[in-house]
């Protein structure tokens, strides 16, 4: 951003019609390049206007939780991070850095912190290490596992929530003033029951402790059980909010509208192996909508 230096007063060389010109010249031209707002004239950006969002970054890291980290995508229980959405090499993928970087560079300038199970008090963390790269981009997911606990009392607290993010943000800016931040919203928990809460075969994988304060007594219509779905749907509501709202406020930072919220996930794009987590499929569509509104000269509405 460039800034204009002060101009030097001119020695008055004699008093009368002259000086009173030359004093009204003065204060005349540093406005005269000026328009309403403080931008200059020709499209060239005032020193006080908002950093503009750069579609295209030299470097990504990832911070999150399993979703980032690829698990369940390519074999049981584990980490799989070369189908991350976010930064991995898989083709099938085509994840965000090999769209932005090319899949020959993008090895070299992205980096993956994101840590399976991982709730929003462990990505100041996370942040911390990936700011140490000064990266061009930084991608967010994080909420799940915080409202994927045990029973849905103990989720974390909204306010909590959005304290939390609005830590690590600080942080971030601290330690990389220049990093754009994408987040992504929480994923939609409830759908991801409905897809799967007919088939026995799932249904016994859920038991094993896969998100219990949604998944618990899948097919059960008890007025306890629905109560405790929509309690946990309402709460990742509330965690979008926050992340929104936090986001809002960093002109580096872009939220995504909504969009992994929204997206209408199918069985089809969901872990063969545990039936929650994205498969390639699913990180595939996570990588495309990442992508959309990376590039986007404007951010969702």
């Amino acid at each position: 951003m460039r800034t204009t230096a002060p101009r030097r007063r001119a020695r008055r060389t004699r008093p009368g019609a002259g000086a009173a010109l030359a004093l009204a010249m003065a204060v005349a031209l540093p406005l005269a390049g000026c328009s309403s707002g403080g931008a200059k004239s020709g499209g060239e950006r005032g020193p006080h206007a908002a950093p503009r969002w750069n579609t295209a970054p030299a470097s990504v890291a990832a911070v999150g939780d399993s979703i980032t980290r690829g698990f369940d995508a390519c074999s049981v229980l584990a980490d799989c991070p070369e189908a991350s959405w976010a930064t991995g090499d898989d083709p099938a993928v085509h994840s965000l850095a090999a769209r932005l970087l090319g899949e020959a560079e993008a090895p070299a300038r992205s980096w993956n912190y994101a840590v399976t199970g991982s709730r929003m008090a462990d990505l100041p963390g996370q942040l911390a290490s990936a700011a140490a790269h000064k990266p061009d981009l930084v991608t967010v997911m994080v909420g799940s596992n915080d409202a994927c606990r045990a029973t849905a009392s103990s989720m974390t607290p909204a306010a909590a929530f959005r304290a939390g993010f609005e830590h690590a943000l600080a942080g971030l800016r601290a330690a990389s003033p220049t990093s754009q931040v994408y987040v992504s919203s929480v994923p939609d928990l409830q759908r991801l029951w409905q897809q799967g809460k007919d088939d026995p075969m799932v249904r016994q994988i859920w038991k094993l402790g896969i998100c219990q304060s949604m998944l618990a007594d899948p097919v059960s219509a008890a007025t306890g059980a629905t109560a405790r779905r929509e309690q946990v749907r309402a709460r990742v509501v509330e965690y979008n909010e926050a992340l929104r709202e936090v986001c809002g406020k960093d002109p580096l930072c872009r939220y995504d509208g909504g969009a992994v919220f929204q997206y209408p996930f199918s069985a089809e794009q969901l872990s063969h192996w545990d039936w929650f987590h994205p498969g390639k499929d699913g990180q595939a569509r996570l990588a495309e909508l990442a992508h959309r509104q990376v590039t986007s000269a404007e951010p969702p509405r």
